[in-house]
Formats: C-alpha cells, structure tokens, sequence
C-alpha cells in the first residue's frame, strides 16, 4: 500500500504531488529545488548553493519516511545549463559516498522560476524501518481481527 510522506522540514508540494511516496520497501521522491522549508520561498543562487539546499530538502524527506541519503539507489539531475555540471557534481560529491547512487544528469529546458538545478531520487528504506513499519502493519492487523465479534451460525 502507497503511503503519502508529509514533512515540515522539506518545502510543500506546489501541486497535486507528494514529496514522496513509500511503497513496499521503496520511496520516490518527486523532484525537489532550493526553495527554503520555513519560508516556501525559492532560494536562488549558483548552482553550488542552490544544490547543497535542494538536498538539505532530499535528506529531510528521507529521514521522515525513514530513509538517509545512504540508502539512495538512484539520483535524476535537471540542470539548467549542463555546462554547470562540474560546479554541481562537486557539491552532490560530499552528500554520498561509495558506492556511489546510479545517477542521469541532463540539461532540461527549463526549471521552475529559472533555477539550476532539480534532483529526484529512489531509495530504499533502512531494513530497521522495514522492520519495525511491517510489526506495527501487524499489530494493528491483529488489533482489528480481535475487534470483530464472531459470527453466529444461520440455523
């Protein structure tokens, strides 16, 4: 079952989208910018600064569906001009080490209030998380099948 992650320390949705969504083992995360999480204003600036904020929101997103930047598998990077891609692999260096997440870096038309960069990402959920949402799945389960009164026979 897909489940919806909301939280405050990442910008809201602009649109009809969530920041991610946890499915089985797996979040998606939508594609996330420089806009600042308090204030829900864009940040701009060079690509360096608005890269290292865009995933200050990633992490964000990531802790609260109980996941870190360690478990990322795959990184989609929209930049404005591919000629800042040196200046942006730099900063995305010091978020991950090896092994590294498999990654597509492209120069997208354009991005939303002219920023440099956008960077979704698919990662998986710590196996403790796993573990812990799948006791509580059933608990709950068992909470419910103990709630149900027991039907009588038709005679």
């Amino acid at each position: 079952m897909r489940k919806s992650i909301v939280t405050e320390k990442a910008p809201k949705p602009l649109g009809p989208f969530s920041q991610a969504i946890v499915e089985g083992d797996f979040i998606f995360l939508a594609g996330q910018v420089c806009s600042n999480p308090v204030t829900g204003k864009l940040e701009p600036g060079d690509v360096r600064s608005e890269t290292k904020r865009t995933f200050e929101n990633v992490r964000a997103i990531l802790q609260a569906a109980g996941s870190s930047l360690d478990e990322v598998m795959k990184c989609n990077v929209y930049l404005r001009d591919i000629n800042d891609f040196a200046a942006m692999n730099e900063v995305y260096a010091t978020f991950f080490s090896a092994p590294f997440p498999a990654r597509t870096t492209i120069q997208a038309g354009a991005l939303p209030g002219g920023i440099a960069v956008e960077i979704e990402c698919i990662a998986k959920r710590s196996r403790k998380t796993a573990r812990k949402t799948a006791r509580k799945t059933a608990r709950k389960t068992a909470r419910k099948t103990a709630r149900k009164p027991a039907r009588k026979k038709a005679r």
